[in-house]
């Protein structure tokens, strides 16, 4: 008879923290034991999108500036910046201090091929390029931009913590191909991954940095201010499912879990000595992915028809539960609650769903039964249910849908091909973003309608919105732009929005200094 989560969990309840063997007692101490949501397929936070690997950066790379958690950015690797009179040249500095993990000295050209190969990858690193007539190493200090024209929100492009965050390695690294993943890891920041001790699907480990030189001046706040470590070690152990990681909470096993699901929530709150919070009150944005380069979603009236089936508060429902706490829907194309956010085309989302109408709606805009693979990441505690649902959706629609349940790095890699599905392509795929990935149209990689990430979507009418947007000094004026947008979006579907939830994160008492944002280890500490 299979155990329940539940029952896993009270067994793991009632042993005794003083069972625990001395020696675990005391590597807590020293030792920061954490349990991220899924395991670290890819250690190169440039080519990778999956959140996991842009909390891996962080630990192991810098960033010229960092972000706090009201949004606002810092100088983080630099001194600071100077600005000329009219503002077409940006002179960046270095502070002192700052090493490679290798030992040698952080200089000013590393920096500016680590610009580079961001920039291929990142959407509003490749604004800021477009914009840029030289970038190069004045010394082996200063950085320094000529601009064709003013960028002002050149900081918030190098500071941001969205995903890709503009990540300073070393030049013999950055120099390389930014579309093929580096293996080898060497960064500057608080912590040095510890590749011999890495077990895929199961274990990664980074020791404290011992050159890492913290800032002197302002407070630890997400990636902005002093990152002052406290542990010797972090441990990042992959559990099979969430169940069994909060169970290793309860018995004392594990420090810190990033992920809670929120149908433990009353278990662990009734345990007495865990912490449930939720880091980022901008919550994770979720989507259905199609692809546009391959039948039936490369036609935009069959993608638009489909629209009537979504019912974004079951997607909601099926990550967070009923909670309205936890849940909010319906979104658009930018977080809600945020600046660039509106209701404009939401009314499509309200309202009961009218299947026999979708069909309808999908035969006349051409839909002839073609077979739809969605992708599934079986091992995502958010994005298998969002699948889920979304096959179900689909079905409901009168589609011929199959269901493509695969390990998260396998959908990762398969999203990347332009193949038709029957020679190994893809016609739709799940996914998560955190809201901080949608705050504005330079920031949304997938609206940006470039044709360059997966799902291929492609529009002019967007890039010539965006370049308005960037050039756009007033709030309220970004803010009319971004309503078009919303608007453009909702007429040529680059993705379908399913809903925002927020997730808490759970950790022992035995831990403190955990900040508000993402997962990120300096600050913390034993109490």
């Amino acid at each position: 008879m299979p155990i329940s989560r539940r029952s896993l969990l009270k067994a793991a309840a009632a042993v005794p923290a003083l069972s625990l063997p001395g020696i675990v007692r005391a590597e807590s101490q020293s030792t920061l034991r954490f349990i991220p949501v899924i395991d670290l397929a890819f250690v190169d936070p440039i080519y990778s999108t999956a959140q996991v690997s842009r909390n891996h950066g962080f630990m192991v790379y810098d960033t010229l500036y960092g972000m706090s958690s009201s949004l606002q950015v810092s100088p983080q690797m630099l001194s600071g910046h100077a600005i000329s009179g009219d503002q077409l040249q940006w002179d960046l500095s270095l502070r002192d201090g700052l090493f490679w993990h290798d030992g040698e000295r952080v200089l000013a050209r590393d920096c500016v091929a680590s610009i580079r190969r961001w920039a291929a990858r990142d959407g509003f690193g490749g604004e800021l390029m477009e914009a840029t007539a030289e970038l190069s190493a004045a010394d082996d200090r200063t950085i320094r931009f000529r601009l064709k024209r003013p960028f002002p929100l050149l900081p918030q492009a190098l500071g941001k913590a969205a995903i890709n965050a503009c990540f300073m390695m070393p030049e013999r690294l950055a120099s390389q191909d930014p579309f093929k993943p580096l293996t080898e890891v060497i960064g500057s920041g608080p912590f040095r991954y510890l590749a011999d001790e890495r077990v895929q699907g199961a274990r990664n480990a980074y020791a404290k940095f011992d050159r890492y030189q913290p800032r002197t001046d302002g407070k630890p706040d997400w990636t902005a201010g002093p990152k002052i470590v406290h542990y010797d070690r972090v441990v990042w152990t992959t559990t099979p499912d969430a169940g069994t990681g909060v169970a290793a909470l309860q018995t004392g096993e594990q420090d810190w879990q990033e992920t809670t699901p929120h149908d433990l929530l009353p278990i662990i709150k009734a345990a007495g000595d865990i912490e449930t919070r939720i880091l980022d009150p901008r919550g994770y944005a979720c989507m259905l992915r199609l692809n546009h380069l391959q039948p039936p979603f490369d036609n935009p009236a069959i993608r638009r028809a489909l629209l009537g089936a979504i019912d974004q508060s079951a997607f909601m429902t099926a990550v967070a539960g009923t909670d309205p706490a936890f849940q909010v829907s319906p979104i658009g194309f930018f977080a809600p609650g945020t600046p660039m956010a509106s209701e404009v085309g939401l009314d499509v989302f309200r309202g009961p769903r009218d299947y026999a109408k979708v069909k309808a709606d999908l035969k006349a805009a051409g839909y002839n039964g073609e077979k739809i693979v969605v992708l599934v990441p079986t091992n995502s505690l958010a994005q298998k249910p969002l699948g889920e649902i979304a096959v179900d959706s689909l079905r409901k629609a009168g589609m011929n849908v199959e269901y493509a349940g695969l390990d998260f790095a396998v959908v990762l890699q398969r999203q990347l091909k332009k193949d038709p599905i029957g020679q190994g392509g893809w016609s739709a795929a799940v996914g998560n973003w955190q809201g901080i990935d949608w705050l504005n149209p330079a920031g949304n990689t997938n609206i940006r309608g470039e044709g360059k990430v997966a799902g291929w979507y492609a529009s002019e009418k967007m890039g010539t919105l965006r370049s308005q947007w960037l050039a756009a000094s007033a709030l309220a004026e970004q803010q009319r732009i971004c309503r078009e947008i919303q608007a453009v979006a909702f007429q040529e579907i680059p993705y379908i929005p399913v809903g925002l939830y927020k997730q808490p994160t759970a950790y022992r008492q035995a831990i403190t200094g955990i900040l508000d944002g993402t997962a990120v280890f300096w600050n913390v500490r034993p109490t």
